[in-house]
């Protein structure tokens, strides 16, 4: 953990700030922030990140994924006054800010709204962006939490703009802390407060249960392309799986290729593409090259909509699957899975794809998986197994064949 100590603030006083460094795919935030008399007035833990999709000059939709936010600094963060709530205040990378507003009532505080602006000007991470500017969102939140209980989220839950996605995970929030004490009483979202119980849990190691999918046959094979001024520019077969784990049921879903529509876009570092259809709001395949002479799969992201009509989100940009050389296609007959996170995982069938260097819209000669390479191993040595035995065989049988012919000779 490392901690920020900084000097005092009008109206908020003294105010120390922790990071905590999390995984890869996120970026987990701690703030203890504190009065003038040095008493906590406001305690948040949080993790988060976020998908923005923005229009290119060449007419195309590129997205990224924000999910390291760099150095983090937290200018306007306040214990609020007479007039004003709390508010946290973060800003991070170059250009990227996002706060959340409190206010209170008689009886309960609420997390009443959050802002994100970022700025497209910034063309290492917006390139080729076609409007520049800083842009803004405000979502209305408006959770209503007792007072003196500390607000706690350990699942999922989506801030969806046309051009953004707010992800955010393992909240755990207090405003207006009385005696600068931490509560202790935890306030569940409607997500973890799945059932009720009359007497404490005593946690065990064992696994809580989770509803098993029923198996899947194999899905449609489907065919995508993505092009642009020069042709096509992008070459994808295959069978898609998903499986997802929302609330501790998992479910299997299989992409039909008929209802499913295909876009994306090509540039000379990366390719993009795009499936959506009446339940798919998007699934993206983000391609990338590697040491200029191969490429490979570097992210998925997926926002879609369940059978219980909620809305499952989730992106991973530091994936590292289906790697092969420029200029050829890669090939994977056998069911493989990519793994997104632990909610999310995509089986694929009869795979190929080529996202760079198509010519004349036909794939180029494929670099096969380890696993065909195997198969394609395993076959001529089963056959020379079998033909080792069946030679075996026949001279066993000779050698049987003509000791009786000598028997006969030795009685005459």
């Amino acid at each position: 953990m490392v901690c920020f100590r900084l000097s005092p603030v009008p109206s908020s006083g003294l105010i120390l700030f922790c990071l905590v460094l999390g995984a890869v795919q996120s970026y987990a935030l701690e703030l203890n922030l504190t009065d003038s008399g040095k008493a906590t007035c406001l305690y948040a833990k949080w993790q988060m990140n976020f998908t923005i999709y923005y229009a290119t000059t060449s007419n195309t939709t590129e997205s990224v994924t924000i999910s390291d936010l760099g150095t983090v600094t937290y200018n306007g963060s306040t214990c609020g006054d007479d007039e004003n709530g709390p508010r946290i205040a973060v800003q991070f990378r170059s250009g990227f800010s996002w706060t959340a507003n409190f206010t209170k009532a008689a009886s309960t505080y609420s997390i009443d709204s959050i802002s994100f602006s970022y700025n497209t000007s910034d063309n290492t991470t917006f390139p080729d962006a076609k409007d520049k500017g800083v842009v803004t969102f405000h979502d209305r939140v408006a959770v209503r939490i007792p007072l003196n209980e500390i607000f706690r989220c350990n699942s999922l839950s989506t801030l969806e703009d046309h051009d953004v996605v707010q992800n955010y995970w393992n909240v755990l929030v207090q405003a207006f802390v009385p005696n600068g004490t931490v509560s202790t009483k935890e306030y569940l979202c409607d997500k973890d407060n799945t059932s009720t119980t009359v007497s404490p849990i005593i946690h065990t190691t064992v696994p809580s249960p989770t509803t098993i999918p029923t198996p899947k046959e194999k899905p449609e094979i489907g065919n995508y392309s993505v092009s642009n001024g020069n042709g096509t520019c992008l070459l994808a077969t295959m069978g898609l799986q998903l499986n997802i784990t929302q609330d501790k049921v998992s479910s299997v879903i299989n992409i039909n290729p008929s209802t499913t529509d295909f876009t994306g876009s090509c540039h000379s570092q990366t390719a993009l593409l795009r499936l959506n259809s009446s339940t798919i709001k998007h699934l993206d395949f983000v391609f990338a090259m590697k040491n200029e002479n191969r490429f490979y799969l570097k992210g998925v992201d997926i926002s879609m909509y369940l059978a219980n009509g909620s809305v499952f989100s989730i992106a991973n940009n530091n994936l590292s699957y289906w790697d092969a050389p420029l200029g050829s296609s890669y090939m994977c007959n056998k069911e493989q899975t990519v793994s997104v996170s632990g909610a999310f995982q995509i089986n694929t069938f009869d795979l190929r794809v080529q996202p760079f260097n198509v010519k004349e819209g036909k794939y180029s000669t494929a670099e096969e998986c380890s696993a065909d390479s195997d198969l394609n191993f395993l076959i001529p040595v089963a056959v020379g197994v079998a033909l080792g035995f069946l030679i075996i065989v026949v001279f066993i049988s000779y050698m049987i064949g003509r000791r009786k012919s000598r028997t006969g000779y030795q009685s005459v």
